[in-house]
């Protein structure tokens, strides 16, 4: 058996931040360990923007990337629920495409790996008697509430965001009411039963990966795996770290106007501004982002998308949009500002941006992808949260790793205004403060390369799983 090639099947719910870390996990997987890996990726027209498709392409060398349209759920759930709840039905109504898919397959599957929207596909691994696991594509701190919620359920009388101290979850840093993940901010809403049920669910896999490295999270790592309350939250699974698992710099001699604009500014000196693949703020959070870069008086490269009425949950669902007229931006900024500044409409090459020396600092919504790429380059950080688990990671990029500053109040309850995005950009671009948190991210990049390393604590976590995954197969 040791002989014969594990095939392990990875399934990626819809969205770049879902399908980019399974794709590279799965790279990895075969490039490192000699795996067979095929890659399912559900895909909506909406989360399927070109930039999407060449991503898929990319990976076609070395994995097997099969993509499988969503089921119509405009029958099932009301157009305006929840991103959550709408991907977890998608990926339910979605599965007598997956089992289909996966019954076509060449070489049978010996393992199934799929995404925390995915766990209702623990069927077919049941039914094909082979093992599955979970992937956490964000923190073991994430991981540790999200599998407590059901207790926690229990334990907590009315509205999480109305209770005045932190939420505890075991041996873990405690959370503060106001920064949960954004399904447990209204117990009424429907998405918080359907999270409930997602949170019981993904522990019926055989075992978690997570998308961090021990010396990132070793308290909350150690409470998943010896707390007793945690352990049996999680059904006594093993825990593997398998990150940082994130897109890399790899130069290939093209410059585009980012890069080349970039090349001409002097070294740490250079704000990047981007909200990630699916995020988006009000037209008066614009303005005043706008004056604040403005105020500053500091180099910036700005990702910019036409704004949206709220902010809480991003336009995941919603075609890309593409903009050049800008003229939701403060009259004459743009000449103004022309000079140190470059405005970028939608996408930019974000992992060439945050390698180049002239950047000294990223403003960003604190999605686990942009924060890992952020920290492996050794680039501080304004958080900047809007939904899903952000909220976490901005808390513990500022108060545990100290590798970023925050708005004095949550932008997803207040307009942060100009003065107060001013005197964080110059405090990080110029002043002591910046270059405290750069010292400090470097060692966090540091740490993130000698855990991928062979022999590093996330390789040595890789062949646990895959000796445990042989061990399963019958």
């Amino acid at each position: 058996m040791a002989t014969k090639q594990l095939h392990v099947v990875m399934l990626a719910s819809p969205g770049v931040s879902h399908l980019l870390p399974i794709l590279l996990l799965g790279h990895r997987l075969v490039t490192h360990h000699n795996l067979h890996v095929t890659v399912l990726a559900v895909t909506t027209t909406a989360t399927t923007p070109q930039s999407l498709s060449q991503l898929i392409t990319s990976f076609a060398s070395h994995l097997s990337v099969i993509q499988i349209p969503a089921a119509d759920i405009s029958c099932v759930v009301p157009p305006d629920a929840k991103v959550a709840t709408q991907l977890c039905v998608m990926m339910r109504e979605t599965i007598p495409s997956i089992r289909t898919t996966i019954s076509a397959m060449d070489s049978h599957p010996h393992v199934l790996v799929g995404d925390i929207f995915a766990y209702e596909s623990w069927a077919i691994a049941e039914e094909l008697g082979i093992p599955k696991y979970l992937f956490v594509t964000g923190t073991a701190w994430f991981t540790a509430l999200f599998t407590y919620s059901p207790l926690l359920d229990k334990q907590v009388v009315g509205q999480y965001v109305d209770k005045k101290e932190p939420l505890e979850i075991p041996g873990c840093t405690p959370v503060r009411p106001d920064e949960v993940v954004d399904p447990m901010l209204n117990r009424d809403d429907e998405n918080y039963a359907v999270y409930l049920s997602q949170a019981i669910g993904v522990t019926l896999a055989d075992g978690m990966l997570i998308n961090t490295w021990e010396d990132l999270e070793p308290q909350t790592l150690n409470a998943l795996r010896t707390n007793e309350i945690l352990r049996s939250v999680v059904k006594y699974k093993p825990v593997y770290t398998v990150g940082p698992v994130n897109k890399r710099y790899e130069p290939d001699g093209l410059k585009g106007e980012v890069v080349e604009w970039l090349g001409k500014q002097p070294d740490r000196s250079v704000i990047y501004v981007s909200f990630g693949s699916e995020g988006t703020i009000s037209a008066e959070q614009i303005n005043e982002l706008a004056w604040g870069l403005e105020l500053s008086r500091q180099r910036f490269v700005w990702v910019v998308r036409p704004p949206n009425g709220h902010v809480s949950d991003g336009s995941f669902f919603k075609p890309g949009q593409s903009d050049t007229t800008r003229d939701y931006l403060p009259e004459g900024f743009l000449t103004r500002t022309q000079k140190v500044g470059l405005v970028v409409s939608s996408w930019a090459p974000q992992v060439e941006i945050l390698n180049h020396t002239s950047v000294a600092v990223f403003l960003t919504h604190c999605g686990w992808n942009s924060t890992l790429e952020s920290v492996t380059n050794g680039v501080p950080m304004i958080a900047w949260p809007l939904y899903a688990e952000q909220k976490m990671n901005a808390a513990m990029l500022t108060e545990e790793l100290k590798v970023a500053v925050r708005p004095e109040v949550l932008p997803t309850k207040k307009v942060v205004g100009r003065e107060e995005v001013a005197r964080m950009v110059m405090n990080l671009v110029e002043g002591e403060e910046g270059k405290v948190m750069k010292i400090k991210v470097d060692m966090l990049k540091e740490g993130a390369e000698n855990a991928i390393r062979e022999n590093g604590s996330s390789y040595i976590s890789i062949c646990k799983f895959i000796e445990d995954c042989w061990s399963q197969i019958k």
